[in-house]
């Protein structure tokens, strides 16, 4: 109840002219940033960072967090509308939702569908924030290198059988990933590692064009390859909002998942290190276990609806440890953690005590955002679904241009775009067979991660495999892990029981 009033004195902060200004300012900025392929909330909070040198630290905080947060409703866009990510939590979005906007020819109900579980899965996040934010930075502290490295086995050995009919398809991508995200300087002793004698590989292969190439140059490849194409618009009718709204009955298929994504993505965000991309992904790989009416990866409302409301429940869940212990829980607050340092703040146990407007003010404004950023996302869906009225002939230079400026500006060399082309020619080949890239990009993205702490849990250990079990948490993920994997190998073998008896 304490922290109800707590709230309450946050939001007399936030609603002055100047703190709800910047407010819509970060939710603005953040859309746009979050749909620019290559750029992302880390690049965008990094970038805008000078512009709050001459605010006060609250005012200042209160326009990151709002950018950083709007950024997860923006990487929607692009994912949807063009099949390019704008960020990495997006790749799970655009399983569904460019079936959903393209095959299905619903691209409202896809934006609108993103754009609510997005504020679902965020009311979420900031709920549990307002009231257990400080235990769950505490729960957060007890996954060390262990228990991450289990949680991340689960993961790891769930995407073969996640995206796709095929699983032997999944998991023999999911190992390509693992091989492309090994090539660079390793992790810990900074040794160079599959770079077969260039520099710049010694830097490894950068995700952003690298996802990039594999999702959207692919596409236009893909575009290019079809033959007879017609020159029209995509979009036979003219959509407005009310033609975007979802029926009741897609309501209640959308309110499931996304408040169980909401509630794991929070716990997700929490954890050091995990982010945002690891709860768009789990909170997938958590709606495969659920009854979806259609199936996932076809268009269906349930994966789109799991997947956004995962990363923004995860994107506010990052505050907990950021604010109470000091701990990033990802690249971006990483940033927003320098920030509050170079504003004399210091994030521990005693900010919420020594400087309570500051805390319960940012906590205040990222339902402001939440809202505010809901809105603007819903007002523009007329706008966004003229993308799809451009004519074929026009869009492939135009996916094109946005695939090169946003795979050169990572990289600020044509390193970037080479590992565009290439991706993009791998990923149009792999399209070609059957293949789905998702699991190569997800396994890409984890595996950084999975070596780190499995290395330093061996460390520890002293190479003693026991570290894994000897901990509560860790054995249960284990035991997890062990289901997963021979749950399909004692299904085949009762099948093939079943059919020798029959």
């Amino acid at each position: 109840m304490e922290n109800l009033f707590l709230l309450l004195d946050g939001f007399q902060v936030v609603f002055t002219l100047q703190n709800v200004l910047v407010t819509l300012l970060g939710a603005v900025l953040g859309l746009i940033v979050g749909a620019m392929p290559g750029v992302g909330s880390l690049a965008g909070v990094a970038l805008l960072l000078p512009l709050t040198y001459r605010f006060n630290p609250t005012t200042a905080i209160i326009m990151l967090g709002a950018l950083y947060y709007s950024n997860m409703y923006g990487g929607s866009f692009s994912a949807i509308l063009l099949n390019i990510p704008g960020d990495t939590p997006a790749v799970m979005t655009a399983l569904d939702g460019y079936p959903m906007a393209m095959k299905r020819k619903r691209p409202g109900q896809a934006l609108f569908t993103s754009n609510i579980s997005s504020f679902v899965g965020g009311l979420i996040g900031m709920l549990i924030l307002t009231f257990m934010g400080p235990a769950l930075a505490d729960l957060g502290l007890k996954f060390g290198p262990a228990e991450m490295t289990a949680l991340l086995l689960v993961a790891m050995t769930s995407i073969g059988w996640l995206v796709g009919k095929n699983p032997t398809k999944g998991v023999v991508l999911t190992l390509v990933g693992i091989l492309i995200a090994t090539m660079g300087m390793d992790t810990l002793t900074g040794s160079p590692r599959y770079n077969f004698g260039s520099m710049y590989l010694l830097g490894g292969i950068p995700f952003t064009p690298f996802v990039i190439g594999s999702v959207g140059f692919a596409q236009v490849l893909k575009l290019v390859s079809e033959k007879n194409n017609k020159v029209e618009a995509h979009l036979e009718e003219k959509l407005t909002i009310k033609g975007s709204l979802l029926t009741r009955h897609e309501l209640r298929r959308l309110l499931p998942p996304a408040l169980r994504s909401g509630f794991l993505g929070t716990f997700v965000g929490v954890l050091p290190g995990a982010g945002a991309t690891t709860g768009s992904f789990l909170g997938y790989a958590l709606q495969k276990s659920f009854k979806s009416e259609e199936e996932l990866g076809t268009g269906a409302i349930e994966g789109v609806a799991a997947c956004e409301a995962a990363n923004n429940a995860a994107a506010a869940g990052s505050f907990a440890p950021l604010l109470a212990l000091g701990i990033p829980g990802s690249g971006t607050g990483a940033v927003l953690l320098g920030g509050l340092m170079m504003w004399g703040l210091n994030p521990g146990p005693l900010l919420f005590s020594t400087q309570p407007d500051f805390c319960w003010g940012l906590i205040s404004s990222l339902f402001l955002a939440n809202l505010l950023t809901l809105m603007i996302a819903l007002l523009i869906i007329p706008f966004l679904i003229k993308i799809l009225t451009v004519p074929i002939k026009l869009m492939i230079p135009a996916i094109t241009v946005i695939c090169i400026v946003g795979a050169y500006s990572t990289s600020n060399s044509m390193y970037g775009v080479l590992v565009m082309f290439v991706s993009g020619v791998l990923g149009f080949v792999l399209d070609r067979n059957g293949y789905s890239t998702a699991p190569m990009l997800l396994s890409f993205v984890l595996a950084p991660l999975l070596e780190s702490n499995m290395r330093k849990a061996f460390i520890i250990s002293r190479g003693s495999i026991g570290i894994f079990f000897d901990k509560p948490i860790s054995l249960v993920l284990m035991l997890i892990l062990f289901a997963i994997i021979l749950t399909p190998i004692v299904r085949g073998v009762v099948t093939k029981i079943q059919g020798s008896k029959g």
